[in-house]
């Protein structure tokens, strides 16, 4: 009441529920911690709207770990696997390196892209820039952004890009009618060609996991758990508030670099296995197998041979052992094959001595010949220092052929 006694409009106010003042209303977005005071970039403008991107760039020369971004020769025998002969005709500057960070993992037409992350060599630079969508509003004018960056190149790279990037994108293109632009590219999925190099020798072929334990590279704190992303951006969109983001734009760039530091990792793995990129025996046994499939016996067969000298467990040692016999059998070029057994012989390769036995036993004939090539195996595996099991493999199967060749000399 004033001092009329009459009703102030405050207290009218209050006999209806409502509050004057501010301190009962919900705290304002924080304008101070904007993505552009938290990372550095700048605004792009399309056709649909302007776009926050943040950009860096590595010289050609920038080691990510142990391993150069820049592939030190053209992509032949993975274009091969990939059967794309594009993948190894495009100069590098064609390639795009592409990872998205999404409001969701399971993908589905709900799903988008909040953050894309993309990089091209641009002269003699590797240049990466990250797409960011300040508010869902802002996503065909991402969408264009990303396209613009895209449009010189033919190729794509990704890490599971096939079957969860590309679409989730292709389907965000389609709904705000805009064209893809890498519809027509080639791409480059290196996942399965991550499982088909390490499946049988590392737990996981999750890119971090290979970042670390191929490339030798361990990331800073700033990482965050891919799995916590989608909602550290519920949280932005809530509260305006953009330093968790931080860690997320960290996490993306690295996914992207470490993408082009694996694809050259993986390309001088197979296009220059005896020069000193490749030491694990696992490894010598993936890449003859992955040398079958692309119908190259020879160099599987070479293959198969180092990652017997390079030592490997019981199981995996049998399984090297019967694959590089079945895969002599199959090349049917028994003198190309005796030139290269006894070559491996006189450096010692125990198998060697038993795969030339076995040639004069059952091809030759040649039964005096065989015995010689048997006696030798036995007499390198008792000198060699072979694990317990290893020097059991070969004694057992030695001396049961010596046995069954000296019954046949004697007839």
């Amino acid at each position: 009441m004033d001092s009329h006694g009459k009703a102030s409009i405050s207290d009218k106010l209050k006999s209806l529920g409502l509050k004057d003042g501010t301190a009962h209303l919900a705290p304002p977005k924080v304008d101070s911690f904007a993505i552009d005071s938290v990372v550095a970039g700048e605004y792009f403008h399309t056709p649909r709207g302007e776009v926050f991107f943040s950009e860096q760039s590595f010289p050609r020369d920038h080691r990510h770990g142990a391993t150069h971004l820049l592939p030190s020769t053209p992509l032949a025998l993975i274009a091969e696997w990939a059967q794309d002969k594009n993948v190894s005709q495009l100069p590098m500057t064609k390639f795009a390196f592409l990872d998205t960070e999404t409001s969701g993992l399971a993908g589905g037409s709900g799903t988008y892209a909040f953050l894309v992350g993309t990089a091209r060599f641009v002269e003699d630079r590797f240049v990466l820039r990250q797409y960011f969508m300040r508010d869902p509003a802002e996503e065909p004018a991402l969408l264009e952004g990303l396209a613009d960056f895209l449009a010189p190149c033919d190729a794509l790279v990704t890490f599971n890009g096939k079957a969860f990037d590309a679409p989730l994108l292709s389907t965000r293109y389609r709904m705000h009618h805009i064209p893809i632009p890498y519809k027509e590219y080639s791409h480059l999925d290196l996942l399965p060609l991550a499982r088909r190099l390490w499946r049988d020798r590392l737990e996981s072929r999750a890119l971090k996991f290979l970042e670390e334990h191929i490339l030798g590279l361990t990331r800073s704190s700033e990482e965050v758990p891919g799995y916590e992303i989608p909602w550290l951006y519920f949280d932005y969109l809530k509260s305006g508030d953009a330093r968790p983001l931080a860690g997320v734009f960290y996490h993306n760039a690295m996914d992207v670099v470490a993408m082009a530091a694996l694809l050259a990792h993986m390309n001088d793995m197979i296009e220059n296995p005896f020069k000193g990129r490749v030491r694990h025996g696992l490894d010598f046994i993936a890449l003859g197998k992955l040398f079958e499939d692309l119908g190259r016996p020879d160099e599987a067969a070479r293959l198969y041979e180092r990652g017997l000298e390079a030592g490997l467990d019981e199981t995996d040692f049998g399984v090297a052992v019967r694959r590089l016999t079945a895969l002599q059998k199959r090349r049917g070029d028994f003198e190309e094959a005796i030139r290269l057994w006894k070559k491996a012989a006189k450096h010692g390769h125990i198998y060697a001595h038993v795969e030339l036995a076995k040639h004069y036993e059952h091809r030759v004939r040649d039964v005096k010949k065989a015995m010689k090539w048997a006696i030798s195996a036995r007499r390198e595996t008792e000198r060699a220092k072979l694990p317990e099991y290893v020097q059991k493999h070969w004694m057992e199967e030695i001396e049961h052929r010596l046995a069954r060749l000296e019954r046949k000399d004697s007839i």
